[in-house]
């Protein structure tokens, strides 16, 4: 029996003869001050204020619109049934208590750098409140706000209010995503002892919890926001506001949600990877030991990094792509709306919303299709996870097709343009069809079962160079495809609005943008299962390392493996997908901008002249941004992959008992050093984000005043917008696909192929995984974010441009 004095000592004898206690990262688990409020609250009183909130949002629905109420209707039953989710998932068995160690272990670590890094980000987000309440109280009022009664004062605290609520929303999102992996990972484990199906079916379930808490509060949240503004303001009644203008004060929300996403992305980012790249180069090149060995000092922070990287950084990136997505959409539709003269232009503006509430729909009915086998204790061959993934994907993706034409006759039909529903239902098939275009391209990239990663591996067998040379140029090719799939995408869908036969008061058709809004919703009509298998990932690849830190047996963890290298996949293919959503949520922002200066300016403002020097500077800026943010991305997790390098050495040379189990290492430590400096190291990539482009278009606005060109600082802008959207697509491509394709070349290497294991192949190939490590879980996934950033802080700082 181990005594405590033991465990002080670190005298802990072999680990597979006694039992393994592993470090909590604090003194105490960690609960949110709000989820502590209403715990501290009566059952019945807390009830009773549910009801009340219920009933609150209904009446305001009802007072709004019956669509609002449907929508309504939808995300509560959704969060219902991601209730029931968590209650399944909760329900399995942690397996023995040495896997329950480390999971704890795990939780406490990325509880505590959650509870730090969102404290960090909510004193910034304060702070950028100000300044945007500041900015507004003295600016310029446009006319419709004139001709409403909506004042400089209402209109500031109105966006200060949606921005906040944003930050709030997606915050919680990230939560969230981190909340249910931390306590699914080991569950996934223990259900990896009895078959590889069920271990599959937890971690699709806990991932579906989250995806359908993202989505849906997303979806409400913008709902309320819209109900509130509209009841508020006493939108439609005479001499207020006309609803056509109402989506425009929803705009502080998407810059609220992209800017927590942003930071979050980043700091989980550092995290994640500076904890991988420490591990594996210390870890296995150096010392040679597997790559969740329980000797590894870095390797609960790296598991940490899993969640608080990959699960609440991308809760909270999805997050704000569907609310951006939703409000740019509404702006489209509600502008198209007026020009065309339509009597009720609610259909129009609210249909994104309709949209991702059948999402919520079908994306359960798709989590729900992947079952496990009614005989767990029969032994059957591993099925191919990703085989089962995709089928429930196709479940979704002909659901998605029949409820999104439904949605386009109930919602867009209108008798001005009688046909025109049916073009936008095509606009959104495109969406479809691009989104599984994208999905299977990156697979085609990353998966080890096709040729460019098999070609990747092979490339390891001569060497370190000649792997890092081959993943390179396999991330420069894998960036075509996708281009010419987005381009295709936004011609057609442009196209097919265009000629709807919607037509403003001389006659021009008008549809074309609006179908290219409805082609980014078709994309992301998806959205919460393709949510699902990417946190299906980090889950899965916390599972490995419990099995691997509790040593269990080998035939478990070959079953983690090949989880872990689909979770590989399915992470790729959800960066491919948010680039391309990206990429056409960034296309209708920034004509959303161009239709707000033109407001603002009282003065067409309908294109970008790249022939005027100041303007071609703006782009240049613009595509400067992109590759000096990715570098300091990067250079993040060198610098602080660095410090983890230098600490778990010392571990190996001052403790040189932990190799014979003799002596533990010191987890928290690693755990300490990865936390401060990720926090350290998001400030300066993230403020360049947000900074630059409010200073080039303040400057050029200067500039503009005193050389007679009073647009000048709002043209640079929209260029700077334009290039760095461009060049962010293929960044973001090159480095997702690449990082992809290092990692699993790396897996297919550790199946036994090339030498297996060990090989020089093998390390080799770890070279390449390091390398690419930064490049897919902290650059890579962040430019997304950032495209869209830029978009929304341009819609909110506009009146400074001009």
């Amino acid at each position: 029996m181990m005594t405590h004095d033991d465990v002080e000592g670190g005298n802990l004898g072999h680990y597979q003869d006694r039992p393994r206690t592993f470090p909590n990262m604090r003194s105490k688990p960690y609960t949110p001050v709000l989820v502590r409020a209403l715990l501290g609250i009566n059952v019945r009183v807390l009830f009773i204020l549910l009801l009340l909130g219920l009933g609150a949002i209904f009446y305001i629905g009802a007072s709004t619109s019956p669509i609002i109420v449907f929508v309504f209707t939808i995300c509560i039953i959704s969060f219902l049934f991601s209730i029931y989710l968590t209650k399944w998932v909760l329900s399995k068995d942690e397996g023995p208590p040495e896997m329950a160690q480390i999971s704890d272990a795990i939780r406490d670590g990325a509880e505590g750098y959650f509870r730090t890094q969102y404290g960090t980000i909510s004193k910034m987000a304060i702070l950028l409140a100000l300044v945007i309440l500041c900015i507004y109280l003295f600016r310029t009022t446009t006319p419709q706000q004139e001709s409403s009664g909506l004042g400089r004062s209402t209109s500031a605290y109105i966006t200060v209010a949606a921005f906040l609520l944003g930050s709030l929303c997606s915050g919680i999102a990230g939560y969230v995503g981190m909340w249910v992996s931390v306590r699914a990972n080991v569950r996934v484990s223990s259900a990896a002892r009895r078959s590889a199906r069920e271990a599959l079916q937890v971690a699709v379930r806990a991932g579906g919890f989250s995806a359908i808490v993202v989505v849906g509060m997303a979806v409400i949240g913008v709902a309320i926001l819209y109900a509130a503004f509209y009841v508020w303001l006493e939108v439609d009644s005479p001499g207020s506001m006309n609803v056509t203008d109402l989506p425009l004060l929803l705009v502080g929300y998407g810059f609220g949600a992209s800017f927590v996403a942003l930071f979050a992305q980043l700091g989980g980012g550092i995290y994640t990877k500076a904890a991988d790249v420490g591990a594996d180069l210390v870890g296995k090149v150096e010392q040679g030991i597997p790559e969740d060995d329980p000797r590894n000092p870095a390797v609960i922070a790296d598991l940490v990094g899993d969640n608080v990287g990959d699960c609440a950084a991308r809760g909270a990136d999805l997050f704000e792509s569907i609310a951006a997505e939703i409000i740019s959409a509404m702006i489209l539709g509600g502008t198209m709306a007026q020009r065309c003269k339509i009597e009720d232009p609610s259909g129009f503006i609210l249909f994104p919303l309709v949209i991702h509430s059948f999402d919520l729909v079908i994306s359960s009915v798709g989590i729900l299709s992947i079952k496990s086998t009614r005989d767990s204790s029969v032994k059957s061959p591993i099925e191919d996870p990703m085989a089962i993934l995709q089928k429930g994907y196709s479940i979704t993706i002909v659901l998605a097709v029949i409820t999104f034409c439904a949605s386009t006759r109930w919602m867009l039909y209108t008798e001005q343009a009688p046909s025109a529903w049916f073009n936008f239902a095509l606009c959104g098939l495109v969406g479809i069809v691009t989104a599984y275009v994208f999905v299977w391209i990156t697979k085609y990239y990353t998966d080890y079962k096709h040729e460019p990663v098999r070609t990747l591996a092979l490339a390891s067998s001569t060497g370190h160079g000649t792997n890092i040379i081959a993943g390179v140029s396999l991330g420069l090719e894998s960036t075509a495809l996708p281009v010419l799939v987005i381009s295709m995408s936004i011609v057609s869908a442009f196209w097919l609005g265009h000629t709807s036969g919607l037509v403003d008061e001389a006659g021009k058709p008008t549809g074309g943008l609006f179908g290219t809004a409805v082609a980014t919703m078709g994309m992301l009509s998806t959205a919460a299962y393709v949510l699902t298998m990417d946190m299906f990932g980090p889950i899965a690849d916390n599972a490995g390392g419990i099995v691997e830190m509790s040593q269990q047996p080998e035939s478990v963890r070959e079953i983690t493996d090949v989880l872990d290298a689909v979770g590989n996949t399915t992470k790729a293919t959800t960066k491919g997908f948010a680039i391309g959503s990206a990429a056409l949520a960034s296309f209708l922002l920034f004509s959303a901008y161009m239709d707000e200066v033109a407001t603002f300016a009282h003065e067409p403002f309908k294109q970008v002249d790249i022939a005027i020097p100041e303007v071609f500077v703006g782009g240049l800026l613009g595509s400067m941004l992109i590759f000096l943010f990715s570098a300091w991305a990067c250079s993040a997790v060198g610098r602080t992959a660095q410090e983890v390098v230098n600490e778990v050495r010392r571990q190996f040379i001052e403790r040189p008992g932990i190799m014979d189990y003799v002596e533990k290492p010191d987890y928290g430590r690693c755990v300490a050093i990865v936390a401060s400096a990720s926090l350290r190291e998001m400030i300066k990539p993230g403020a360049l984000a947000i900074i630059s482009p409010v200073v080039v278009g303040f400057l050029f606005r200067i500039l503009g005043y005193y050389t007679g060109h009073p647009l000048l600082g709002a043209k640079v802008v929209a260029s700077m917008l334009m290039f760095g959207t461009v060049s962010g697509i293929l960044m973001a491509l090159f480095l997702n696909t690449a990082g992809g394709a290092w990692d699993n070349a790396k897996k297919y290497i550790e199946t036994g192929a090339l030498g297996g294991k060990g090989s020089d192949c093998h390390k080799a190939a770890i070279t390449g995984d390091t390398v690419g490590d930064p490049f897919k879980d902290t650059a890579g996934p962040s430019l997304h974010v950032l495209i869209k950033m830029l978009a929304t802080i341009t819609l909110v700082m506009a009146p400074v441009f001009l």
